[in-house]
């Protein structure tokens, strides 16, 4: 589901949120590769989930943008 903010950015600025969400998932997963613990392991899990959630949510306004 969108909000208005992001109806209202522009492709470039959508563009460069998606390129930001794709390094924290990287940069995520790297941590949870380094990351002991099950407590710091699931936080980082949970963190990729946000974050996975947001850049799918994006990608889909992209792509229905692209269409028109």
């Amino acid at each position: 589901m969108s909000n208005a903010y992001e109806d209202s950015l522009s492709l470039e600025a959508l563009n460069d949120r998606i390129a930001i969400l794709e390094d924290n998932i990287r940069q995520l997963i790297e941590q949870a590769a380094a990351a002991s613990g099950e407590q710091n392991e699931s936080r980082i899990a949970d963190r990729i989930n946000q974050q996975n959630d947001e850049l799918e949510r994006l990608l889909k306004i992209r792509e229905s943008r692209q269409k028109k």
